[in-house]
């Protein structure tokens, strides 16, 4: 099966998921772009939140309901795709670079779906990892995060410098908790 067949089966499945009158994540990226028609497909009145711009175009295109974040404060549920999907169910996002809106709306979801093709299962999580980082204390940040490059590419929604972790992945739960000097 070709990846975007995989990718509109996996969308249209995690669309069902949906019921009628829940609030929902909207995530960014390639899948979400199959999920968005599933979605209004199936006429469900639903209160939906964007974690980018493009998202919420395309959903409002749809006459998909969007809403700001403020006015929501918790989601039935959050769907969005990954780069990366470990066995042990570790996750890498952040390729379409709305990192850290994404990661808020997914943790203030009661349940959280990513969607993939097989192209995204992986052995073991490896660089580069997607990162955003503020401008403020940018150095700092590299310096504590190093090995760490920026990309060349557009801030993200939120004016986050995007940038790819490039250093060893072998201790997932270790990276993903912040830095601390003795």
């Amino acid at each position: 099966m070709n990846v975007e067949l995989e990718k509109q089966r996996a969308a249209e499945a995690a669309a069902e998921l949906v019921e009628d009158g829940m609030t929902v994540g909207l995530g960014t990226g390639s899948t979400v772009a199959y999920l968005l028609p599933a979605l209004a497909r199936r006429g469900l009145s639903l209160r939906c939140v964007a974690t980018s711009p493009r998202t919420e175009e395309a959903a409002l295109a749809l006459d998909l309901r969007v809403e700001p974040f403020g006015s929501i404060d918790r989601f039935d549920i959050t769907i969005d795709g990954a780069d990366q999907i470990a066995p042990d169910g570790w996750l890498v996002k952040g390729g379409g670079a709305a990192h850290t809106r994404e990661k808020i709306v997914a943790a203030a979801a009661d349940r959280f779906v990513a969607v993939a093709d097989s192209s995204k299962q992986v052995t073991a999580l490896h660089p580069p990892v997607p990162l955003e980082l503020l401008e403020f204390g940018l150095a700092a940040t590299m310096r504590l995060l190093h090995p760490v490059t920026l990309r060349d590419a557009p801030r993200s929604p939120d004016g986050g410098v995007i940038a790819d972790y490039q250093g060893a992945v072998d201790d997932v739960a270790g990276l993903a908790t912040v830095p601390r000097r003795a």
